[in-house]
């Protein structure tokens, strides 16, 4: 690799939602790696669904590469809720930031989507190539197809424009930074939550939603991050090798998609021992098989990212272990 870097240490990056577990990880990345000029905005100081706040902001502070992690995220239950809002607002808030960001001379863009944009019945491994190929899982198909739009928005944008705007796709994510509200949140923070108050009080089992037979890839936060940083930091030729091709000229479905993940699953069931382990729950982890499984399997295909020289460096149960002493530290900032 070249020694030159391309995010230049001084330069402006902006990472919107930096305050949730992917922005948050980001932003810790790149102030370990010496990033100086990290631009960050809360919810109340910027609206990112406010089409003119949004180019009002990007215009006053022009920075030179976006990390776009703000979204309106969440598990089975708040997806099955508030569909409208999860289609709605993240469309808006994807929209206003790609289109911003080309207005202003952004010099690279990456646009952080979910593993749930494939379908439902994809071939295992999921490959980048399954985009579009079948129907979406029902219980999150409004924010997924947010996320499609806003793949389909940068390549849009690099084909039409000449712009280098990448979408990644992560895996099940966890880890410090998390949100905990057993209404809106994911497995891991749901299982973590539930075995711990299970293990206070003393409870003879914790029950889970669904059979348990649902696999899934764990991805740690931090290690999410790692690979973000190094994406955008790749030389030209391998990044732009990234950015997808016009299938109208090329007749190759190429999207500037990239899976983040480790290429390994576990079952939901295996999941919840390993918390419940890791918790230090004595009881019985007990399958509520009225509720809903979600997708059956989504494990990633994730050649083209090693391709790149990168790979993940924190195991899942050492990860578990983080998350949860970030957890009881959460508990006692509380008290």
């Amino acid at each position: 690799m070249p020694s030159k870097i391309i995010m230049d240490k001084k330069e402006k990056i902006y990472v919107a939602g930096h305050r949730g577990l992917v922005g948050s990880a980001i932003v810790r990345n790149l102030i370990a790696n010496g990033y100086e000029n990290i631009v960050t905005r809360t919810h109340s100081e910027l609206d990112l669904t406010d089409q003119a706040a949004t180019e009002a902001f990007f215009k006053q502070e022009k920075p030179q590469f976006v990390f776009l992690a703000a979204a309106k995220v969440g598990g089975i239950l708040a997806n099955d809720t508030y569909p409208a809002e999860f289609i709605q607002e993240n469309l808006a808030i994807q929209t206003n930031t790609i289109h911003a960001s080309y207005k202003n001379n952004v010099a690279r863009l990456l646009f952080l989507g979910s593993n749930c944009i494939y379908p439902k019945y994809a071939p295992q491994p999921l490959e980048e190539k399954y985009l579009l190929t079948g129907p979406l899982e029902p219980t999150n198909r409004p924010y997924a197809l947010a996320k499609i739009a806003g793949i389909e928005m940068c390549w849009s944008y690099n084909r039409q424009y000449g712009t280098n705007y990448l979408a990644v796709m992560p895996a099940n994510l966890y880890g410090p930074g998390d949100h905990y509200d057993l209404n809106n949140c994911h497995v891991i923070p749901a299982l973590i939550r539930k075995c711990h108050e299970a293990k206070l009080a003393n409870a003879k089992e914790v029950i889970v939603w669904g059979t348990g037979t649902p696999r899934r890839e764990l991805l740690y936060s931090e290690d999410m991050a790692d690979a973000c940083v190094f994406l955008l930091n790749l030389p030209n030729n391998t990044f732009s090798g990234l950015l997808g091709s016009d299938e109208l000229k090329t007749s190759a479905f190429d999207p500037p998609l990239v899976n983040l993940g480790t290429g390994e699953d576990m079952t939901i069931k295996e999941l919840a021992e390993i918390v419940k382990q890791v918790v230090g729950f004595k009881g019985d982890i007990t399958f509520d098989q009225t509720k809903p499984d979600g997708t059956p399997r989504k494990l990633m295909d994730v050649q083209k990212l090693k391709s790149t020289g990168w790979t993940p460096k924190v195991p899942t149960y050492e990860g578990l272990k983080l998350t949860y002493a970030d957890y009881l530290s959460l508990l006692d900032s509380k008290q």
